[in-house]
């Protein structure tokens, strides 16, 4: 095993265990709540997956960005939620109901939606893309889906425990997966410089704003609906975006840099929108 793959190894750990901790402190109902709410589920979907998949592919097509970036903007459109998202979500005021629910449903959602996507995408570049679909569901199922019911079951028949247990272990887990970030920046930031410029920059941060907007508006009446979708929308899970990149162009060594850089370019844009909502912003922007 090379030092890269060790690194991404840890950091795979280090997010199960993580989401597991997420799963201590929710209910089953919470897992399942956004089936309740069908015309919430749809509006969600349309606007993690479909807005953002064709905001993707404008963005690659019309900007003279370089190959690694148009690949990895276009590669986080099809990724579904990050499994690490809802501690930000929560901040901004969501409720757990919807917060989980979209998580889980996003995750189930994206195994039926990458194929589309992709397919779209070929149609659209006239390049012949592919997907492990079986790689996909592993990647959905073993850092999303699994850890996560497995910490709602454990919450459910033995409350105190998983109390006890819940926030050493997302310590710890937070630890290690800042060390492994830490680490993989520090071989990376050189390419991540070499990206900087020729619209690079713009293009992501139009990515992400482009994530916010949709969300605020197909959140639907309710504020803390909208800044959860908001942020659902314009977040997306980097393990995927990575895999489905190398997968089909594993020629291009500055993808990981890409997505690297994409997540500090989304971290900065969300603090405002976060710290906004929490001043009521959302809901004056309704009445408005």
């Amino acid at each position: 095993m090379t030092p890269a793959q060790l690194i991404i190894l840890v950091l795979r750990v280090s997010v199960v265990a993580m989401v597991f901790a997420i799963g201590l402190g929710v209910s089953l109902g919470d897992l399942i709540g956004l089936v309740r709410r069908p015309g919430l589920l749809v509006r969600s979907l349309i606007s993690i997956f479909l807005v953002m998949l064709v905001a993707a592919v404008s963005v690659a097509k019309i900007a003279n960005l370089p190959h690694p970036v148009e690949i990895v903007i276009v590669a986080l459109a099809l990724a579904p939620i990050p499994p690490l998202l809802p501690k930000k979500q929560g901040k901004a005021g969501g409720e757990a109901s919807y917060i989980y629910g979209l998580l889980v449903a996003a995750a189930l959602f994206a195994i039926v939606w990458i194929p589309l996507g992709i397919a779209f995408v070929s149609r659209i570049a006239g390049a012949p893309l592919s997907t492990g679909l079986s790689d996909v569901i592993k990647i959905v199922v073993v850092l999303i889906v699994a850890p996560l019911a497995a910490g709602a079951i454990v919450a459910r028949y033995a409350p105190a425990f998983a109390e006890r247990i819940r926030a050493t272990i997302a310590r710890l887990a937070s630890l290690v997966l800042l060390a492994g970030i830490a680490l993989i920046f520090a071989r990376t930031w050189r390419t991540i410089l070499d990206l900087i410029g020729d619209g690079t920059l713009l293009a992501m941060a139009g990515f992400v704003l482009v994530g916010l907007v949709s969300g605020q508006l197909l959140g639907g009446p309710r504020a803390e609906d909208r800044s959860v979708l908001a942020l659902a929308t314009a977040s997306r899970h980097p393990g995927i975006a990575l895999y489905l990149a190398s997968h089909n162009f594993p020629q291009e060594k500055a993808v990981l840099a890409a997505v690297l850089l994409y997540l500090l370019v989304s971290t900065l844009l969300a603090l405002p929108y976060v710290a906004w909502r929490r001043r009521g912003g959302a809901a004056s922007l309704l009445e408005a």
